[in-house]
């Protein structure tokens, strides 16, 4: 009897170790879970987009107070050219900065806040949009450009404890509301006016300035879907202006 007891305490034990071996050898072959590219800080690899960084961490330099911030992609790069006239209209007497960049996809706006762009300066309001690459490049999924863009956030407040956010929705692309490419960014929209916390982020949907009645988008407004015409540029100022008089 004291025999088989002994034998079922052994093999009893023997189980209990397998099971740890099992729990263990589980453990070591999951697979890790991975971050989306649009979290993770990166460079264009471009020469021109490093150097336009580094002459912008000079213009920030050079500037006696800046109040302003404009973050985002080609959209608000054009301010620097296309449309210059109106940046020097509305923005410029506010001492406004504009670090938007040709082709930025969130993780290049992550990169450059993290090396300097935002850094020794106080602003009272900075402006973001950005996402629209993320879905045209790589098509990433709505939930993975909106992790993107609350990253983005997340740095901004860190760094500009005392600074008041904008956050705009991203602009329509594509003709018709049933556009492939519309529909992502609708869905990014949707997640990201949840970011709005009635503090220090502010979310604005100011897209149906540039749609007619059915949600169409004309090429008078943007000739190739995506980027604003350079008259549009007014009614872009004109739509958030408010907005704008409020936060600052």
């Amino acid at each position: 009897m004291y025999t088989q007891r002994l034998i079922l305490i052994v093999w009893i034990m023997s189980l209990v170790a397998c099971t740890g071996t099992t729990n263990q050898d589980n453990n070591e072959l999951a697979v890790p879970q991975h971050k989306p590219l649009s979290v993770q800080a990166a460079e264009q690899p471009k020469k021109w987009w490093v150097a336009r960084h580094d002459e912008k961490l000079v213009e920030k330099q050079k500037m006696q107070s800046v109040d302003m911030v404009f973050i985002g992609d080609s959209i608000t790069h054009a301010f620097d050219y296309k449309s210059k006239a109106i940046w020097e209209q509305y923005y410029a007497p506010r001492n406004a900065l504009n670090i938007g960049f040709n082709g930025d996809r969130t993780e290049h706006v992550l990169w450059r806040l993290q090396h300097g762009a935002i850094d020794n300066i106080q602003p009272k309001l900075v402006v973001l949009m950005i996402g629209t690459n993320n879905t045209g490049h790589r098509q990433d999924s709505p939930e993975d450009t909106a992790s993107g863009i609350k990253a983005i956030l997340k740095e901004i407040t860190r760094k500009l404890p005392d600074t008041q956010v904008l956050l705009l929705a991203i602009f329509p692309r594509g003709e018709t509301p049933d556009s492939p490419l519309r529909k992502i960014n609708d869905t990014v929209n949707n997640i990201i006016q949840e970011y709005d916390d009635g503090d220090r982020v502010h979310y604005l949907n100011i897209n149906h300035v540039f749609l007619d009645a059915n949600g169409n988008l004309s090429r008078d407004v943007m000739k190739d879907l995506l980027h604003p015409n350079k008259d549009q540029y007014e009614h872009w100022a004109k739509a958030i202006e408010p907005m704008i008089e409020n936060l600052l």
